[in-house]
């Protein structure tokens, strides 16, 4: 049943309930295959870039922490090693989809299949080789989105006062964004829905989909459990991707819909009508 409309409570609640939900899925035998490659391209990432990371964090610090805040220290400190630590992040989680990604669309479509028993198609080992390369433009659709605006937050880093205090901040939220983005992607990628209809759906369940983005930011940051957060990320939100969106797409695959009205049930039960360029399905 949609969410949309629901109150920030109940969308918090869904995006909780959609990361349990991938650690379940995960737990069976038949996804165990999917947690290997991810898990070898984690380690060998990971080892290289917390390597950059404490290598050049002394450097960083002295940029974004000018003399004449000294005596801020004891507050800035910790914000700046937020800023830093998020970016670090964001960078491993980047580079780590990029490559997994043709893994993590595969799993997907497992789950789905499982979840709706209503296979998606070609699921071939010719079929998942064949849509690599629709599957890296989707990644660099993704990074040019995201790339540019974490740019944009560093560089408000080196703003006096508002780089130190809001900007940790700002940068976290938008990292959990940007993983609620990068995850719930590969179910909508599979259905040829495009980039920018698939952040518009998102953002109108934006509560929910925060929420899921910080519990897997969270977790990524915890050693060991990380090397198996983006397996557990693709099937929570593949997982979403069927209770929340699916239907709707699929009922509204082909036309113009960017003018008609078109009714949700809440999860309240209450049926609310809406202008459909909401959810625009060309």
């Amino acid at each position: 049943m949609s969410l949309l409309f629901s109150s920030p409570q109940n969308q918090v609640s869904a995006g909780f309930h959609y990361f349990i939900k991938g650690w379940s899925l995960l737990a069976q035998k038949k996804f165990l295959p999917f947690v290997i490659i991810p898990l070898i391209i984690n380690v060998l990432l990971i080892i290289g870039l917390s390597w950059l990371f404490l290598s050049s964090v002394n450097h960083w610090f002295e940029l974004l922490l000018p003399s004449w805040l000294d005596w801020l220290s004891f507050i800035l400190i910790p914000l700046i090693f937020v800023l830093l630590l998020v970016g670090f992040y964001f960078a491993f989680t980047t580079l780590a989809n990029f490559i997994a990604a043709p893994f993590n669309a595969l799993l997907s479509e497992k789950v789905e299949l499982q979840l709706t028993n209503q296979p998606l198609g070609d699921t071939s080992l010719f079929g998942m080789l064949k849509d690599i390369p629709r599957m890296l433009k989707r990644e660099w659709q993704k990074m040019m989105y995201g790339v540019p605006r974490l740019v944009a937050l560093f560089f408000l880093g080196f703003v006096p006062v508002l780089g130190q205090t809001a900007v940790p901040v700002l940068a976290f939220i938008f990292g959990a964004w940007m993983i609620a983005i990068q995850y719930c992607d590969y179910p909508f990628d599979n259905h040829k829905i495009s980039f920018p209809r698939m952040r518009n759906a998102l953002s109108q369940n934006k509560w929910m989909n925060y929420t899921f983005g910080t519990l897997v930011s969270l977790f990524t940051m915890i050693p060991f459990v990380n090397f198996v957060v983006m397996p557990v990320a693709v099937c929570g939100a593949t997982a979403m991707w069927v209770e929340e969106y699916r239907q709707f797409f699929l009922d509204n695959a082909t036309g113009e819909f960017e003018r008609a009205n078109y009714t949700f049930r809440t999860s309240t039960g209450k049926d609310i009508t809406t202008r459909s360029e909401n959810y625009e399905v060309k």
